[in-house]
């Protein structure tokens, strides 16, 4: 939809020659806009919030786990933080290096975790709200279980 708008624009400024190619440069010039958090720009934040309580209901009825990607989501400026305080922190926190630094919280919802990926220069490169009994970042892996118990039957030898 917001193509077929940009387009449209493209056709009504390219239709008021011989300045069409200026008006549209300068209608999409958008340096001096500032746009700032505020109340009424967290329009995504109660349908998120739905859309989890909904999660939480597939979790508990048919053990249907869910993962949002926010940064697939086309958030307003203060959104994400918005939902994040929605959704606040609750008793667990991990933060872990496995491929990169990532830390996993849970929220105030049990049941409804944070799960957020750096890079190295710890800049956000993902950031994730799963659904789930627990991560599967936070499972320990079988193989790592079995690794585990041979080097404490190693240790006990």
């Amino acid at each position: 939809m917001q193509l077929r708008h940009c387009q449209h624009l493209t056709a009504v400024f390219n239709s008021c020659p011989p300045h069409g190619e200026e008006l549209m440069n300068q209608a999409l010039n958008t340096e001096s806009l500032k746009v700032q958090p505020g109340e009424n720009l967290t329009h995504n934040v109660k349908p998120l919030l739905h859309e989890i309580r909904h999660a939480l209901t597939a979790l508990l009825q048919d053990s249907e786990q869910a993962v949002i990607d926010l940064r697939s989501l086309p958030l307003a400026p203060g959104e994400e933080q918005k939902l994040m305080d929605e959704l606040g922190q609750g008793e667990v926190y991990a933060r872990f290096n496995a491929l990169g630094p990532s830390e996993i919280f849970e929220t105030r919802y049990p049941g409804v975790w944070v799960v957020v990926h750096y890079n190295n220069d710890d800049e956000v490169i993902g950031k994730f709200i799963e659904v789930c009994d627990i991560p599967d970042l936070l499972r320990s892996q079988q193989d790592d279980i079995r690794q585990g118990l041979e080097q404490l039957q190693a240790q006990l030898a």
